[in-house]
């Protein structure tokens, strides 16, 4: 018995040594789920649209966004960090906007935020009046793209932000004054593609009380590659497709007498053509010397100072003197071949006279050096000068 006794106590001993040795694991407290912080706020009545909608997540990242207005989604972009979204335009105004958002932490429940808020009404409303291309138009490789507003523009680099082009290309828009704003890359277009323009209006502000309530979208196409060089001085004009010399034409530029008499030199476009067109002589009545009005066949205008290409029977000066009112004139049927394969938007360069075209003068915005035209941008940043 007392062997039996002392063999328990033994085992009883092993027991509780091996009891007290055992590890004791810890529970850890669960992460708390993320916050998600929503702008404008649910609820909300009256939010600004031109704030456009921003979603974001504290202590986690979000994994879904869902965004809609009268039915369609609302688009927008989630930074690297996965924590904030935003819309990629400005809201409608007078709208009401659902919104559904998760966010997730590991080892944390997710966080699902849903609700709706309703933006303020347009006071006064702004859009786009005319579009230059025209929808549809194909056009040559300096074409500019030209926007008219219906009224004049306070908040211009608001309403600049909102201007988008397809596809992306290195250019840059330059306003002309409160209601027009032009767009024109920093060389020309590469040919044979097509061009989407979109202005996202709907819900910029762009004057206190005044938002934009419709975008407006138009497309246009970017043809083959003409362009055409007029020497005045050896009165020869040479058009070029690509590479290629498409046609060489005898030409009579300005006589040079008057400035107004005098073809501008510089880097033209085409802009227009009509046959005929009628052409009278700028700052003269009927009567006195140098009058003139007649009909002129296949003139393609050049600048917005009276400058064409043209027809004209003078052959005997096409090649040899500069005798005309500041138009180029070449031989009928060669006047006929250009007018015919000019599209809007092709360039025309003249040398050799002392009067230059000016950058304002129809389309003359490749007049200007490239930092220059950037300078018009009413989101131009200067670069910072390099530290000494």
């Amino acid at each position: 018995m007392r062997r039996a006794a002392a063999t328990f106590l033994v085992a009883l001993l092993l027991t509780s040594l091996t009891a007290g040795c055992g590890s004791v694991t810890a529970e850890r407290p669960t992460p708390a789920p993320p916050v998600v912080q929503i702008s404008p706020a649910f609820d909300a009545v009256r939010a600004r649209p031109d704030q456009g909608l921003v979603v974001k997540a504290q202590g986690g990242k979000l994994s879904q966004v869902l965004a809609f207005v009268a039915g369609a989604p609302v688009p927008g972009t989630l930074d690297a960090s996965r924590t904030t979204w935003r819309s990629s335009w400005t809201l409608a105004p007078g709208s009401e906007y659902t919104v559904t958002a998760t966010a997730a932490r590991s080892g944390a429940p997710s966080t699902v935020a849903m609700g709706r808020f309703r933006t303020r009404d347009a006071g006064h409303t702004f859009q786009v009046a005319a579009v230059t291309p025209m929808p549809g138009e194909t056009v040559g490789v300096g074409m500019p793209i030209i926007l008219d507003f219906d009224t004049p523009v306070r908040d211009k680099a608001a309403v600049e932000r909102a201007l988008e082009v397809k596809p992306t290309t290195e250019g840059a828009w330059r306003w002309v004054g409160d209601t027009r704003v032009i767009y024109r890359t920093r060389d020309f277009w590469t040919p044979d593609q097509q061009i989407a323009v979109t202005a996202h209006l709907t819900g910029v502000r762009m004057a206190p009380g005044v938002y934009g309530v419709t975008d407006r979208t138009f497309a246009f196409t970017v043809g083959r590659e003409q362009s055409s060089s007029v020497d005045t001085r050896t009165h020869q004009m040479v058009v070029r497709r690509g590479d290629r010399i498409a046609q060489r034409m005898a030409i009579s530029a300005g006589m040079a007498t008057t400035p107004e008499y005098t073809t501008t030199s510089g880097i033209h476009l085409t802009m227009d053509k009509g046959n005929p067109v009628r052409m009278i002589s700028p700052g003269r009545v009927k009567g006195e010397p140098g009058f003139y009005d007649v009909l002129i066949d296949h003139a393609v205008r050049i600048s917005n100072s009276g400058e064409y290409v043209h027809a004209k029977n003078n052959i005997w000066a096409q090649g040899h003197a500069n005798v005309s009112h500041g138009c180029v004139n070449a031989r009928p049927d060669q006047a006929a071949w250009f007018f015919a394969t000019s599209l809007r938007g092709d360039p025309v360069t003249i040398t050799g006279t002392a009067r230059p075209l000016r950058w304002d003068n129809g389309w003359g915005f490749w007049q200007l050096p490239w930092e220059k035209w950037r300078q018009g941008s009413a989101l131009y940043r200067p670069a910072p000068l390099p530290q000494q």
